[in-house]
């Protein structure tokens, strides 16, 4: 079976992480496979945040957990990486071009054996001030959205089988 293919159809979403942190050129790799995500009319309107830093990671999380109701929670679920992809609010494909993004964060983490799962919030986190003067300090220019988080580490747990597909999803003309 073709490798991307095959890659698509084992991934799944990890809920269980190791502490240890995956090697800075693997998280590099990830990072450049959502670079090249497609993008409506080329624009590159998602941007990519990588959180490595565990206090800043802790902060993100505890702030993730609140807006979801659940203090004390790690959303996350211990992976020591968090990449926040953010669109830019003036493309207007933005969003979708965020969503390729992920998916490429997540299939290129697949391939090097790490394990990842979409955490949303990342919307309302940077409709907030204080996440949009880090924007700012970072030096991202611009207005954005955020689309989500992709939390990447080193599975603590058996990969899950696939879920089974939907009938009917499918419609040929």
């Amino acid at each position: 079976m073709n490798e991307v293919i095959k890659a698509m159809l084992e991934r799944r979403s990890v809920r269980r992480f190791k502490p240890d942190m995956p090697k800075k050129e693997d998280i590099d790799s990830i990072i450049e496979a959502g670079l090249y995500a497609p993008s409506g009319m080329n624009r590159q309107s998602a941007i990519i945040v990588a959180v490595t830093d565990k206090k800043f990671r802790s902060k993100l999380a505890a702030d993730n957990a609140a807006i979801m109701g659940r203090e004390g929670e790690d959303p996350f679920y211990g992976a020591p990486v968090v990449l926040i992809v953010l669109a830019r609010k003036d493309a207007f494909t933005g969003i979708y071009d965020g969503s390729l993004v992920m998916e490429n964060l997540m299939l290129a983490a697949h391939s090097l054996g790490l394990g990842s799962i979409w955490i949303h919030r990342a919307k309302e986190e940077f409709e907030t001030e204080e996440y949009k003067r880090i924007l700012r300090d970072l030096g991202a220019e611009g207005e954005y959205e955020g689309v989500g988080h992709c939390a990447i580490g080193y599975a603590d747990c058996p990969t899950p089988g696939p879920a089974p597909r939907k009938d009917g999803r499918v419609f040929y003309i």
